[in-house]
């Protein structure tokens, strides 16, 4: 790899934060499936935008189908799936946005790697701490159901661990919370951290 150099682009991701009128950072949600990933991040990429602020959401799912196609769901392939996500996640906060990524990620040293991508206080790790009977009950996809049937191999909460963060920057509970709940806890977080005004 010797003959790759890195090129230090001469507007920078200050520059182009300062023209938003917000600073660049990463909201990591993470939890099982049906948890409300992907309802709270795309509640808050919605909110953020009516505020004027500039921001993309990147989700499992979306993910899948393009960049992330030639994976699977083994261990491997999630730890490259995760390590894909993150080094995206910078490129867009080098661009000055405001992430939002909405990926299970199960393992604590996955979201470790992404976390160690940015400087420090630009990750931030919003745990949908929803509990697994809930999640269950929810099962928009049937993916529980087709889990417990052994019709689904590597699911995460049933036959594949899920390493809950210890201390994450943000924690919420949608069998216990609004998604309205949600949303104004996360844009106090923001503005608290300074992040957006």
């Amino acid at each position: 790899m010797s003959n790759i150099v890195w090129h230090n682009h001469k507007v920078t991701r200050a520059d182009r934060a300062s023209n938003k009128n917000q600073k660049p950072c990463l909201l990591w949600f993470t939890g099982l499936s049906g948890s409300g990933k992907s309802t709270i991040a795309n509640a808050l990429d919605v909110a953020l935008h009516e505020r004027g602020y500039h921001t993309f959401l990147l989700d499992g799912d979306n993910v899948r189908h393009g960049l992330c196609k030639d994976l699977g769901f083994s261990d491997d392939d999630r730890v490259e799936n995760i390590r894909r996500i993150g080094e995206v996640s910078k490129l867009f906060a080098d661009a000055g946005l405001i992430v939002l990524s909405a990926f299970i990620s199960p393992f604590t040293s996955d979201r470790r790697l992404v976390r160690n991508l940015f400087p420090a206080g630009e990750f931030i790790e919003v745990f949908m701490d929803t509990p697994l009977d809930t999640c269950e009950d929810r099962d928009p996809k049937g993916l529980y159901q087709k889990a417990r049937a052994g019709e689904i191999k590597h699911f995460t909460g049933i036959t594949s661990p899920y390493e809950a963060p210890e201390r994450p920057e943000v924690r919420l509970d949608t069998s216990a919370m609004t998604v309205e709940q949600c949303v104004e806890s996360l844009i106090e977080y923001l503005r608290h951290r300074e992040l957006i005004k």
